[in-house]
């Protein structure tokens, strides 16, 4: 299954209240959207039609998602979906990451995109090929070792892979306060060292049963309920194999 094929198909399971995205280039995948939405991008060239309420920004997603009245344009005052596809780097992800997380709730969901390169050229960190991911795969083993409280699902699409992040806790700066100490763990000359469980695609989720799952709607209902407010502990419990 194709990325943007995906990204409709998430739309239309988890009917997002609002969406974000960082990285809008020519507006394929924003020409899905139709809810309020924000779009940022320093370098955009729209040349899809859109069709949603939407604020765009031409700016550098961490300074417009710095803020404070970053999401004033959503009635929820957070975001529901967030698809992040902005610079092709470890440090430039995981802040588009935390900045998106803090402006989020337990129940919102987030699309990383370029998690699978094919090659390490493919994830150089300086461009050599046509297709290209950069190493913002490190996200995945970042979150494994310093945010194991996240599902992260990683996801078979095509071109180059998708993450999905659940669980989202929107209090915990975690990866804001040790940026400094990831990226010198993580953050390496090319070329890259890509495991080969990435390059391969081992685990990685089939797009399609995925979307056939049934944590989406209880999802939708966490999310939709009045009382109490949602807990990404609430989120997990969705996910837990031993759950009545």
């Amino acid at each position: 299954m194709h990325l943007h094929d995906f990204l409709e198909a998430v739309h239309d399971v988890y009917r997002p209240r609002n969406y974000l995205e960082i990285g809008v280039d020519q507006g394929q995948s924003l020409s899905l959207s139709r809810v309020p939405s924000i779009a940022i991008d320093p370098k955009f060239k729209i040349t899809r039609e859109l069709s949603c309420d939407l604020q765009l920004v031409k700016a550098r997603s961490e300074d417009f998602l710095a803020r404070s009245d970053a999401v004033d344009h959503f009635a929820e005052q957070s975001i529901d979906l967030a698809f992040i596809d902005g610079l092709h780097l470890f440090e430039a992800a995981l802040v588009d990451f935390a900045n998106v997380e803090r402006l989020a709730s337990p129940t919102s969901v987030v699309v990383l995109d370029d998690m699978l390169p094919h090659s390490p050229d493919e994830a150089a960190r300086n461009r050599q090929t046509k297709m290209w991911t950069g190493d913002v795969f490190k996200l995945a083993f970042a979150f494994e070792r310093y945010r194991p409280d996240l599902v992260s699902i990683s996801v078979d699409t095509e071109p180059t892979g998708v993450m999905l992040v659940l669980a989202l806790d929107p209090s915990n700066r975690l990866l804001e306060e040790r940026h400094a100490e990831l990226v010198g763990e993580f953050v390496r000359d090319d070329p890259q060292d890509v495991p080969v469980n990435v390059l391969d695609r081992t685990g990685a989720a089939d797009p399609e049963e995925l979307l056939r799952a049934g944590f989406w709607p209880e999802l939708v209902a966490v999310r939709d309920r009045d009382d109490p407010p949602a807990t990404p502990e609430d989120v997990r419990r969705l996910f837990r194999t031993d759950r009545p």
